[in-house]
């Protein structure tokens, strides 16, 4: 597995004037937060001081951001760490952004593609599988719900029936 970059959060906005900033969360809420001391923020690294939860998720404090201004330069990026960083999973437990880039395949063994992302929205986790492009055709895109995803060292499996 590389180490590539993990997303737990990105900057929305400022908060107040002395340099917090608003977070949209990624993971499992500001305390999980804690455990990480710093963040690569568009290619430099901010130490956290403080963060707890606020409006659309968190409010945080870095000690290199010390007014409004700098926070609201920063409004849009990404909060990342290594994946190396994240704590160990138990067995049949994985991250989301390990399943980006598996190749899928249904039940009854047909490619179906590659797993391009894992949403949510409201209901559940649901991956997009991008079928490949056959004779001059775009790729084509579909979602499954995540409850129906089994996933091995190397790929993904769904049980659900794909029609184009």
């Amino acid at each position: 597995m590389t180490d590539k970059p993990v997303t737990l959060a990105a900057i929305i906005g400022a908060h107040g004037v002395a340099g917090d900033v608003r977070l949209k969360l990624f993971g499992e809420g500001a305390e999980s937060l804690k455990s990480y001391k710093s963040f690569d923020v568009a290619g430099r690294t901010l130490t956290l001081k403080s963060v707890r939860p606020g409006p659309n998720g968190a409010v945080a404090r870095f000690a290199e951001i010390g007014d409004r201004g700098a926070a609201e330069a920063l409004r849009g990026t990404a909060l990342t760490v290594p994946r190396s960083a994240l704590p160990p999973l138990a067995e049949g437990e994985y991250y989301h952004a390990d399943l980006i880039g598996l190749p899928c395949t249904a039940s009854t063994g047909e490619a179906l593609g590659t797993i391009i992302a894992v949403e949510n929205f409201g209901a559940g986790d649901i991956i997009e599988v991008e079928r490949p492009a056959v004779e001059g055709q775009k790729a084509k895109r579909f979602m499954a719900p995540m409850h129906a995803v089994t996933v091995g060292d190397d790929s993904a499996v769904i049980d659900a029936a794909f029609t184009e």
